[in-house]
């Protein structure tokens, strides 16, 4: 990460850099904009922040506390998903140091979230853009300020369809008030709703505490910070073995992330697919890895894509559904057993 901060001041330019500098329309963007922007955004969080302080329940040093975290882990994961194409994910983290923190306010922990989180992942956008506006020889003050307006504009956009959905669909995001085939379900509403619930009404301390029964998952965080550590051990203890050096634990642990959705099928699938092209192929026929990798990862992208619209346009909207063994869940009779103390269900163990 050190290598990469030198470099970003100091680096040698690219040939796109070259080619650019030899017009004036494609002139650097001041720091300043840049500086005025973070600036004026922390003010006016903070004033809500203040001045709002019973509906935002999140406290002046929270917020920024939270530019903290977004600041301090923007550089790794922009490392990390520039080299992997896989952004590690810090929404657990700001909702379990929030719900101890604060304990009991459901909508302090969502907006130390937004602002700890998705500040963060809106900056790798931000600069994921501006990368392939590099690419395509955009100006980059073009995009700093056609950036800003479509944020502007979608955020009032979205703001004002979220109002007039909220006062005119009756019972909008209650899926036992709806009828069955309703739209209004709000399945990415009920997530931060959960989240609201779980991190910071209840709090961590009853579930990941010493009030709850999960307390023993805490170990994992130090299982996480020391999992790369013994990779460069092993790396120095056998130095010939070059496969070691490629093991990225961020991106294997950062991925279960996806479970559920995703299911052990689906992660079974990937590892195979991954283990035979990007190892066996690389080790034995180099020339076709170097050929073929990149292609037949982008097939495999547009060819799930296009079964996936095939099968909705012939099956789904025939109201025809597929069962089949990869597609029934886990195959675990348990998994929908509870896990209470003292609560007996027929077929279901009592803990």
């Amino acid at each position: 990460m050190y290598a990469q901060l030198r470099a970003s001041f100091k680096g040698k330019e690219d040939i796109h850099t070259r080619l650019m500098k030899k017009y004036k329309k494609y002139k650097n963007i001041p720091n300043c904009w840049f500086y005025l922007l973070l600036v004026s955004s922390l003010l006016l969080s903070l004033g809500l922040c203040i001045f709002m302080k019973h509906q935002i329940q999140i406290p002046w040093w929270g917020l920024i506390f939270a530019a903290v975290i977004a600041i301090a882990f923007t550089l790794p994961v922009s490392i990390i998903t520039a080299t992997t194409n896989q952004s590690p994910g810090l929404n657990v983290i700001t909702e379990y140091i929030m719900g101890y923190m604060l304990p009991g306010k459901p909508i302090a922990n969502v907006c130390f979230k937004t602002y700890g989180y998705i500040s963060m992942t809106q900056a790798v956008s931000f600069l994921n853009d501006f990368k392939l506006g590099h690419y395509m020889k955009i100006p980059s003050r073009s995009m700093f300020v056609v950036q800003g307006i479509g944020t502007v504009i979608a955020g009032t956009v979205n703001l004002a369809v979220a109002w007039w959905l909220l006062t005119t669909v009756e019972n909008i995001c209650h899926d036992h008030l709806l009828p069955p085939d309703s739209p209004w379900t709000c399945p990415s509403d009920g997530v931060f709703f959960d989240a609201s619930v779980i991190w910071g009404l209840v709090g961590p301390k009853r579930i990941f505490g010493p009030l709850g029964n999960y307390s023993a998952l805490n170990w994992f965080f130090l299982g996480g910070a020391l999992g790369p550590i013994l990779v460069w051990l092993f790396h120095k203890a056998f130095p010939n073995q070059t496969w070691i050096p490629l093991i990225n634990l961020p991106v294997l642990l950062g991925e279960t992330a996806a479970m559920p959705p995703s299911t052990s099928l689906n992660f079974n699938c990937y590892l195979i697919i991954g283990f035979i092209f990007n190892y066996c192929v690389f080790k034995y026929r180099k020339d076709w890895w170097q050929r073929y990798n990149y292609v037949l990862s982008a097939t495999l992208d547009a060819g799930l894509a296009f079964m996936g619209v095939l099968i909705y346009f012939t099956l789904t909207m025939q109201g025809i559904s597929i069962s089949w063994w990869g597609s029934e869940g886990e195959h675990c009779d348990l998994a929908s057993c509870p896990t209470s103390k003292g609560i007996v269900v027929d077929g279901c163990p009592v803990y």
